[in-house]
């Protein structure tokens, strides 16, 4: 059952539990169907990599997805972490706006 996601692609968000817990960092990639996102910096793990014509072989680190109740959207404004609630502006458009601050986020 996918959830209702308010993270999207280049928000600054910080890990909120798990073994990064308080690392920051933009979101790369938002995968909707898993409920997960890929975060910059964040949940890394190493693989091997088979040399291509286009690119070298050995061992990479790349980011892997996190599960999106694991990460929180960083207010604007306090630089802290916040949820995320919807908001109807006079002229008919939908904004995030974070709820502690009310800081719209995007718009």
């Amino acid at each position: 059952m996918a959830l209702k996601l308010r993270v999207k692609k280049g928000d600054r968000v910080v890990v909120v539990t798990g073994k990064d817990k308080g690392k920051k960092g933009d979101v790369l990639k938002v995968l909707p169907q898993d409920n997960r996102a890929i975060v910059q910096g964040v949940n890394m793990a190493r693989r091997h990599q088979r040399q291509t014509a286009g690119q070298e072989g050995g061992i990479i680190s790349k980011e892997m997805p996190i599960h999106i109740s694991n990460i929180a959207l960083i207010d604007p404004k306090e630089n802290v972490a916040t949820r995320v609630g919807v908001k109807v502006l006079d002229d008919g458009r939908k904004v995030r706006v974070a709820k502690k601050s009310g800081e719209v986020i995007d718009g």
